[in-house]
């Protein structure tokens, strides 16, 4: 017979607060839930409450100095997951502003409590408790202290069996105070604002009995509430690279464009990830497409993630059919406060939804300019975590890359990114008698043998059309002057 004591946990009813929690809230847990004015204290504890109160854990939510009940509703019930038939019915408002006012913390405690035993309650809610947190030092007043007044209100809560939360501001963090020792589970949440754009975090710094997620986690405040984007976590055997998560198979796939297969060594190996590097105008998004459309036509749904141009700006009318008719997933989106960590949950989420194998990130240019600015700086780190966590999900992906054609240095990526996927084709522009034409080669394809060759190519109504494999011009990738072209095979592609 084990001698453990169960802890029940509590699923929240906030999308992705679980998880970095580590499997949900523990029952009976006092916890604090802190951060600055507009950060979204009032909307999380309002959504925890409508989602944990039922008529067998009925909910008190206490309002000490902050916003009346009243003037709180008010705003609240914008949200969908707010139900007024359950007011006064599993869920009860109290304001305790009088009690506050008076100085006297013990009769606030007090009215709590009377209130907890009258209502049977199993889960209460004290917002705010802002005064507490900000008089550490101050003298005893009707003889019970701020830090009397918070030991004494968690015992009597816990004996009682109900799961408390404190709701307020985080003080300064050079000043400590006792309810962060009190406290069995604290969840602090930031906002930062860069020019338009704004971005949550939460973090869970202490949460008794459980291994929480490490690090902050961003979210968002929807007209459906709060929902946490988890960051994405790396698999554990990823040492040896982002794909060694999940060893791809020996099936290759076949990329749409004709004669590309062959340059590849005979299509792309399931489970790789492939980035397209190319000037503007090289055919990149083209060339992507032509992927997600060859897999719908072998039964493999797709994915696009699309941050530059609308599918009737880039898209040709067939792949624009697959996304109405369900066969691809499209996010597309030009919010410029999203974090990676969002945008992976929110196409893991679409991948298992739709069992897609093949994914199109395109681009990773403008990926970049859709993340918050404060994410920027460890853009490079988060793109591995990315490639990991889809690695990991046995998922082909083509991830596009816009490059400027200096004609005079070979680049793969401006975000030092190559070494992350596991083939690689580069898309660049040559002159030959005073005209640019396209060329593309296969730079690497890992653990297999591929074609070294410079093929042209131009950009008809169907797609990419591959020239003769037998083009050769010295310095095309690095830019140097050439002395004689080669003859082609198949005369008139090029002079």
């Amino acid at each position: 017979m084990s001698s453990h004591v169960t802890i029940h946990r509590l699923a929240t009813g906030v999308p992705g607060l679980d998880t970095i929690l580590g499997g949900g809230l523990p029952e009976f847990s006092f916890n604090l839930i802190a951060g600055p004015p507009g950060s979204g204290k009032t909307t999380l504890a309002h959504q925890l409450m409508f989602a944990l109160a039922t008529r067998q854990r009925r909910a008190l939510y206490f309002t000490v100095l902050g916003e009346p009940p009243l003037k709180m509703l008010r705003y609240q019930q914008q949200f969908t997951f707010f139900d007024p038939g359950r007011i006064n019915d599993t869920i009860r408002f109290v304001n305790l502003a009088e009690e506050a006012a008076s100085g006297r913390f013990d009769l606030v405690e007090a009215r709590i409590l009377k209130e907890v035993e009258a209502w049977s309650a199993g889960l209460v809610f004290v917002d705010s408790f802002r005064s507490f947190m900000l008089e550490p030092d101050c003298p005893p007043r009707g003889g019970i202290s701020p830090q009397q007044f918070i030991q004494e209100l968690g015992v009597q809560l816990s004996s009682w069996e109900a799961t408390t939360f404190l709701v307020g501001e985080e003080p300064p963090e050079r000043d400590f105070h006792p309810v962060f020792t009190v406290a069995d589970g604290l969840l602090c949440l930031r906002q930062s604002v860069y020019r338009n754009s704004m971005v949550r975090k939460v973090q869970v710094l202490k949460m008794r009995g459980q291994t929480t997620s490490p690090g902050v986690h961003t979210f968002r405040i929807t007209g459906d509430g709060i929902e946490v984007f988890p960051a994405a976590a790396v698999p554990a055997d990823t040492e040896a690279g982002p794909s060694a998560a999940a060893p791809p198979s020996p099936a290759r796939l076949a990329m749409g464009t004709p004669g590309l297969d062959e340059m590849l060594g005979g299509g792309l190996p399931s489970g790789y990830s492939l980035l397209v590097a190319g000037p503007s105008g090289s055919g990149k998004t083209i060339l992507a497409t032509a992927f997600l459309a060859e897999g719908v036509r072998q039964g493999e749904p797709g994915v696009i993630v699309a941050f530059e141009q609308t599918p009737s700006q880039s898209w040709s009318r067939t792949i624009d059919e697959l996304v109405r008719a369900g066969r691809i997933g499209l996010i597309n989106t030009r919010l410029l406060d999203l974090s990676i960590d969002e945008i992976v949950q929110r196409l893991v989420d679409r991948i298992k939804r739709m069992k897609a194998t093949r994914v199109v990130i395109d681009s990773l240019s403008g990926f970049e300019l859709a993340v918050a600015p404060t994410f920027r700086e460890d853009f490079r780190e988060s793109l591995f975590r990315m490639v990991a966590v889809l690695s990991g999900l046995g998922v082909t992906v083509l991830m596009t890359s816009e490059l400027e054609d200096r004609y005079s240095d070979l680049r793969f990526s401006p975000y030092g990114s190559a070494f992350l996927t596991d083939a690689i084709i580069v898309q660049r522009y040559v002159e030959l008698e005073g005209r640019l034409r396209r060329v593309m080669a296969v730079v690497k394809v890992r653990g297999s043998a591929h074609s070294s060759e410079l093929r042209s190519y131009e950009i008809s109504g169907t797609g990419l059309v591959l020239g003769a494999p037998e083009f050769e011009y010295e310095g095309l990738l690095t830019g140097r002057p050439a002395r004689t072209p080669l003859p082609l095979a198949r005369p008139g592609l090029l002079p």
